[in-house]
């Protein structure tokens, strides 16, 4: 009789905790696939200072910005394209496009191709450096992920095995390096298919995105327009789920978005992390004090690239932000974090809060 009464006392707080997780999960919104249909949320109904909405606009047209797009939730609550750029035209997202290889390099190691903590010479064969065996052999493919090859970052975006030399133990110096773009051989390698092929059937094709990868030289850049970037952005948001489906393992998107080595504490699987208390920036072995950009959100991690293309995920707030453009300040271009994030922030925050 007393488990019985326990029962029926417990049985509303269960359906109660069922509940509010189901409304949790059907508050997000999923844009359909191969459509342009996009639900849309107004400022007003969130309470947020449209009165300062022009000074952002007027601010991103002064920073060379071509589009800005701001989800909550899923939804469009902001989309302006500016200097004669449109929602159809496709642009570069340079080093931001980083975090696709990271994603895909997860859904292939989630589908058994690939072991992140196997070295990449497993991939690859032997010589893909010019290190010595045993240096090389310490090169895991999360090393890649991670920004800690050590393999010199002084020699440029050529990644042929004469330019990527030795320069530390792999493990023990944090260097943003284009040989990140070995993780997409390794893959190809692994599923026997081209990269192109695999990125499309796995995570474009599945999320309803647009594009296609660039290869000038020795970089591999993705070109797709604004609203596919937002797509991405809104899967990373949902740690990795679309509309009900698992597209890539959560708790690899979990170690991606979260501190991957000691070094950078800024710094995941490809991805930038705010609200750490130091950080490191690309061409320097400097460590600075503090969070990458102070005005954004401590939970905030972004996709960041040359030229200050721009993806934002603030899981707090449910927002994914995109800037795509050319760099904002010609005289200070930068391959990550620069004054544009912080005082871009100060204008958003003018706006949400």
């Amino acid at each position: 009789m007393k488990k019985n009464m326990l029962l029926l006392f417990l049985l509303p707080f269960c359906f109660s905790c069922s509940s509010d997780s189901d409304s949790n999960e059907n508050e997000m919104y999923f844009p359909p696939n191969n459509s342009d249909v996009w639900e849309t949320e107004t400022l007003q109904s969130l309470n947020w200072n449209e009165n300062n909405l022009q000074e952002l606009y007027d601010y991103l047209i002064l920073k060379n910005s071509k589009s800005f797009i701001v989800l909550h939730n899923g939804k469009i609550v902001i989309e302006e394209y500016f200097n004669g750029h449109s929602a159809s035209t496709a642009w570069y997202w340079a080093s931001a496009g980083k975090t696709l290889t990271s994603t895909v390099t997860g859904i292939a190691a989630q589908e058994g191709f690939i072991n992140i903590n196997n070295k990449v010479s497993d991939y690859l064969g032997t010589g893909w450096t010019s290190a010595t065996l045993a240096q090389e052999n310490l090169i895991t493919c999360k090393n890649l992920l991670s920004m800690t090859s050590g393999l010199d970052d002084s020699l440029g975006d050529d990644v042929s095995p004469s330019n990527l030399q030795y320069i530390a133990d792999a493990g023990n110096r944090w260097a943003y390096h284009n040989v990140y773009v070995k993780l997409q051989d390794v893959v190809a390698t692994a599923t026997g298919q081209t990269w192109s092929n695999y990125f499309n059937t796995k995570l474009r094709d599945k999320i309803g995105m647009t594009g296609i990868w660039y290869d000038s030289g020795d970089l591999s850049v993705y070109w797709s327009n604004s609203r596919s970037m937002a797509r991405f952005g809104l899967l990373a948001l949902n740690n990795g789920k679309w509309n009900g489906t698992q597209i890539i393992n959560s708790n690899y998107m979990n170690e991606a978005t979260n501190t991957s080595q000691n070094i950078n504490l800024a710094y995941g699987y490809l991805w930038w992390l705010n609200g750490k208390s130091t950080y490191h920036l690309p061409q320097t072995q400097y460590q600075f004090s503090g969070k990458l950009i102070p005005s954004a959100p401590d939970d905030m991690y972004a996709a960041l690239g040359k030229n200050d293309q721009k993806i934002y995920v603030i899981p707090s707030k449910g927002l994914v932000i995109i800037r795509m453009g050319n760099v904002s300040d010609p005289d200070n271009p930068t391959f990550a974090s620069s004054n544009f994030d912080n005082e871009l922030w100060q204008k958003i925050n003018a706006v949400i809060n």
